[in-house]
């Protein structure tokens, strides 16, 4: 099967030579600190780490206080409609948008506001209308950079405007941004939350898609009255991200220079894409139009009316290959554009 249906990394590319490496330094330092229990908001050296790593990739300026480590930014995800969201509630969301953050939501049963969305990103007009008119929307979930699944990125002018409408209403923003460091051309934006002014976005991040997945290392960046709320979460759900999986990473990053590998990953993912994009262009009829990411691990595909993508996913089915139809993506059910 070829499998064009998840953002999941290339295992070829995960570096296991130095990942070998550190994984022994570690049970040779650590011995079995690194197979018990630790300390819920994370490994100290790690959460310094990634509070440095927040200034120079998202532009934050922060301390370890800021940071809580996640298994997963999933994890994130559905702590954040645990402390947000009651019954009945509304998030605001782009349109589409991601389908795992719609699963992460569903246990806390809430209702969706989705905000139209551009390619440079949700229009902020539409949301100051939709959050005048509903005072139950509780929470905002956005993924500004190179999103899942459109592949889009927010422009500069957007995301002003977008904190503007936020600090206006003072409604918590959940700023997702899994594949922010993995540009492929142009110039890096800064983070909502660098433009955070009064407590209000809560940043997730993640090494499963710049260093490997299978660890579960994710973080979030918020304010500490905001942290100690997900971290009473976490006490309740797992009590920690695992210890040895924090310190492989720490030692990772001791030992290598992150940056090094991620700008390889970039270089081969964007290599990807635009084989990508040739073959769609010699392949696909003139009918079809998509778009090009400047990065991430998305293109979005539109069909003309009267193209049904579950009628195409079928018979791409049968012949062994694998991608996921618009209509996933939408949380208020179908839609009258059939997309890919």
């Amino acid at each position: 099967m070829i499998s064009l249906s998840s953002g999941s990394p290339d295992p070829s590319l995960y570096p296991m030579d130095q990942v070998k490496q550190a994984t022994m330094a570690v049970l040779d330092q650590y011995g079995t600190t690194a197979l018990s229990y630790s300390a819920t908001d994370g490994y100290d050296p790690l959460r310094e780490k990634i509070a440095q790593r927040m200034w120079t990739k998202a532009q934050v300026r922060c301390s370890m206080e800021n940071i809580l480590i996640m298994s997963g930014s999933q994890q994130a995800l559905e702590f954040s409609a645990k402390i947000f969201i009651n019954e009945g509630d509304y998030i605001a969301c782009e349109t589409p948008s991601y389908m795992g953050a719609f699963n992460a939501f569903a246990p806390y049963l809430p209702k969706y506001a989705s905000v139209p969305t551009d390619e440079f990103g949700m229009l902020p007009e539409e949301l100051d209308k939709i959050l005048a008119e509903n005072k139950k929307v509780k929470m905002i979930y956005v993924i500004p950079n190179f999103q899942n699944p459109t592949g889009h990125t927010w422009s500069l002018e957007r995301r002003k405007a977008f904190m503007e409408v936020v600090n206006k209403y003072e409604i918590p923003v959940i700023e997702d941004d899994p594949y922010g460091e993995l540009r492929y051309e142009g110039e890096a934006l800064p983070s909502l939350k660098s433009m955070d002014t009064k407590n209000l976005v809560i940043y997730a991040g993640s090494f499963s898609k710049i260093l490997a997945p299978g660890y579960r290392v994710a973080w979030i960046c918020a304010a500490p009255e905001i942290v100690e709320k997900y971290m009473f979460a976490k006490q309740g759900a797992d009590l920690q991200a695992p210890s040895s999986a924090q310190l492989e990473v720490d030692m990772f990053m001791e030992m290598f220079d992150l940056d090094e590998h991620v700008k390889k990953i970039c270089a081969a993912y964007k290599h990807k894409r635009d084989v990508m994009l040739q073959m769609m262009e010699e392949n696909f009829p003139d009918c079809v139009t998509w778009n090009k990411p400047e990065g991430g691990l998305f293109i979005w595909v539109t069909l003309p009316e009267g193209i049904n993508s579950k009628d195409i996913l079928k018979v791409c089915l049968e012949n062994r290959v694998m991608f996921v139809t618009g209509s996933m993506f939408y949380p208020n059910g179908a839609l009258k554009i059939h997309s890919v």
